[in-house]
């Protein structure tokens, strides 16, 4: 009999179209290939060489203010830039190239260098998430911007330049090509049903029961049924809303809470600071009303085994198909048997 937490099987990513081959035979196989080194997760609150301390000097020459809360500042050295050579080259089809423009901004979470969101109390992210609002309102006020993400890497091991908690926002003025066929799918579903493919996703997992982590009353966290990434999740907003400043707030406060909560299973998985690319998926802007558009958060963590074994794409995964070993039933499973409560703080008070 076909079981899908033991046959090799391919799942759909409903979001973008794609599909992932499952191995979940293969978690039995031995590792003897890279163990990543780990450093001690031990920061000062100020350090003095930081670029994006209060008070410091960073790159560019610039002096940060003394900030007591979440800060912004456009990215020293942007991949975008708004004042830019307009043009395009077309040579047969064959080589094909047009400029790009756009805002790269970064978020200092907290002025605190230690302090990760699951770090943070609730209403110091709140704060975060209003920053976000602002930016977004104010970089979609731009009519050249067509798309605006919001995103954070977070830890050396995603490419982090900085330690000190921070996140980004591009903005482009094209839209990027995950979210041309998150547009394409959303809008064939609500095209068919006159419903959002998100709203009837989350309802049935809700229902089901394998995959969900954690609820509050406006959003759910889950792993999504075509994860890729072992520890992969996703929040979803209840509400059928298209982008972040729809959010009430009420909706804001439980964003907050179900960010705190989510990386916070992540922490304690396996006692670490846990990290991952992240970022949240929203209607293009200065393109049409996107009614079928559904806003989601997506985590996409490297761990697999440990925190110094990581997964690695490469090969067929970078050659034909996206793949997996830990089912997202499994990785589901371990993240919801998690507490809730950071193993710092635990191991504080033990």
């Amino acid at each position: 009999m076909f079981d899908l937490q033991e046959n090799p099987h391919t799942r759909k990513n409903i979001l973008t179209g794609d599909w992932i081959l499952v191995s979940p035979h293969r978690m039995r196989r031995p590792w003897q290939g890279k163990v990543e080194d780990l450093h001690a997760d031990d920061r000062p609150a100020y350090e003095p060489s930081c670029n994006l301390c209060p008070g410091n000097r960073r790159s560019d020459g610039t002096i940060n203010p003394a900030y007591e809360h979440s800060f912004v500042f456009t990215n020293d050295f942007s991949a975008l830039l708004q004042q830019t050579e307009v043009g395009s080259m077309n040579m047969d089809d064959l080589i094909v190239a047009k400029s790009e423009s756009g805002v790269c901004r970064v978020i200092c979470f907290s002025p605190d260098h230690s302090l990760t969101l699951p770090m943070m109390d609730e209403a110091a992210i709140v704060n975060v998430i209003e920053l976000w609002q602002k930016e977004f309102k104010q970089l979609s006020d731009d009519p050249s911007i067509r798309y605006i993400q919001i995103f954070e890497n977070k830890g050396e091991i995603m490419g982090c330049s900085n330690p000190h908690p921070h996140g980004q926002i591009w903005a482009s003025s094209s839209i990027p090509l995950e979210l041309v066929k998150e547009t394409h799918e959303q809008t064939k579903y609500f095209d068919k049903t006159k419903r959002s493919l998100l709203g009837d996703y989350i309802a049935l997992e809700l229902q089901l029961q394998q995959r969900i982590i954690a609820e509050n009353e406006h959003f759910v966290a889950l792993v999504p049924f075509w994860a890729v990434w072992p520890y992969e999740t996703m929040i979803v907003s209840k509400r059928h809303v298209q982008h972040i400043l729809q959010f009430n707030e009420a909706e804001k406060q439980s964003f907050a809470g179900m960010l705190k909560e989510l990386t916070i299973r992540y922490d304690n998985l396996f006692h670490v600071s846990f990290p991952y690319s992240a970022g949240m998926h929203q209607m293009p802007v200065n393109d049409g009303t996107h009614e079928a558009w559904h806003w989601h958060m997506h985590f996409y963590p490297p761990l697999l085994r440990s925190a110094s074994v990581k997964k690695f794409m490469v090969g067929y995964e970078m050659l034909a198909n996206p793949q997996r070993d830990i089912t997202a039933e499994a990785a589901a499973a371990a993240l919801k048997a998690l507490p809730a409560v950071h193993f710092k703080i635990t191991t504080q008070y033990a």
